[in-house]
């Protein structure tokens, strides 16, 4: 049963924010796989909404169930109703009917151009055979991640045909796979479909301490620190921003062609945060190598080294 005060948080948090979805993490930093293509959808949709981290809280992860009479999380809510879950929200968004929703415009459904190799298109037809009306659909990620699935159509996709291959997009899937090369490849490791697609970001690059010195000078990038607060307290860098969870969804939200530096002890940990801005659109990402103590040795020796 729901208690009382349980169902008064609840109607706290809706009554102060148009849309909130309760989920497992945050906004930006999801830790589950429903909840993050939620979040990632509502993400390119809205600059502001709220997130709840119900693995924050076991009363709301149990108590939002029974709240909306809905078993799972994700649970999107607008104008304190219950929308739906993952599969629903996903639905509504290849609809449309989520843009209007948010009295946003429809997305665009023009099928993206691609290309389909002919040893692709045989083993995809290989692979098919036995499908039944299960569908192949294409799904690329706001990480430029591309994962294949067959499924049966849900009646909201986009349609793009090559080669006589018929594939399935959602419509941010869509946009991103404008151009798209899809081939059979072979290696020492096994074989199995590739994509190369012109859209993805760049990937992270390395850069020296002083090319950064240099840049820093001119002002034109952003140095990001992800070390610890213990580790900053030992060698500061004054000139970065520190990334924590209050500063995250700043960061998140600055223009996506800001060059970004990241900064750790050695120049290990930087990168998988540079990684994740990557992932999030940002096309000018670079990992600091050596990190701190190379900036230490090679720039700055009145930076301690630890």
């Amino acid at each position: 049963m729901l208690s009382a005060d349980t169902r008064a948080r609840i109607e706290s948090l809706l009554g102060q924010h148009r849309i909130v979805l309760f989920m497992k993490g945050t906004r930006h930093a999801p830790r589950c796989g429903f909840s993050a293509g939620t979040a990632n959808l509502l993400n390119e949709l809205l600059e502001d909404y709220a997130s709840v981290d119900v693995l924050a809280d076991p009363e709301i992860r149990e108590g939002i169930k029974l709240y909306g009479n809905w078993p799972t999380i994700p649970q999107l809510y607008v104008d304190r109703e219950l929308v739906g879950g993952a599969d629903i929200v996903q639905g509504l968004y290849n609809s449309g009917e989520l843009h209007e929703l948010f009295g946003l415009p429809k997305p665009d459904r023009t099928p993206p151009p691609l290309t389909i190799t002919d040893a692709a298109a045989a083993a995809i037809r290989a692979g098919m055979e036995d499908a039944g009306e299960a569908e192949l659909h294409l799904s690329i990620d706001a990480r430029f991640g591309a994962q294949f699935f067959l499924r049966p159509a849900s009646g909201g996709e986009i349609r793009s045909d090559f080669n006589g291959i018929t594939v399935l997009f959602d419509p941010a899937s869509a946009a991103r796979a404008r151009g798209i090369v899809i081939d059979w490849v072979e290696t020492p490791q096994g074989a199995g479909l590739s994509i190369h697609n012109p859209n993805a970001p760049q990937p992270v690059q390395p850069l020296t301490v002083q090319v950064l010195r240099e840049r820093l000078a001119r002002h034109d990038i952003t140095v990001i620190d992800v070390r610890p607060a213990a580790d900053r307290a030992l060698a500061p860098f004054a000139a970065a921003e520190v990334l924590d969870e209050d500063s995250l969804p700043r960061l998140a939200a600055l223009p996506k062609d800001t060059p970004l530096a990241f900064l750790c002890h050695h120049g290990n940990s930087s990168r998988s945060a540079a990684e994740h801005f990557r992932g999030l659109g940002f096309r000018q990402v670079f990992n600091v190598e050596g990190g701190i103590d190379a900036w230490s040795r090679e720039v700055d020796p009145a930076v301690p080294r630890y």
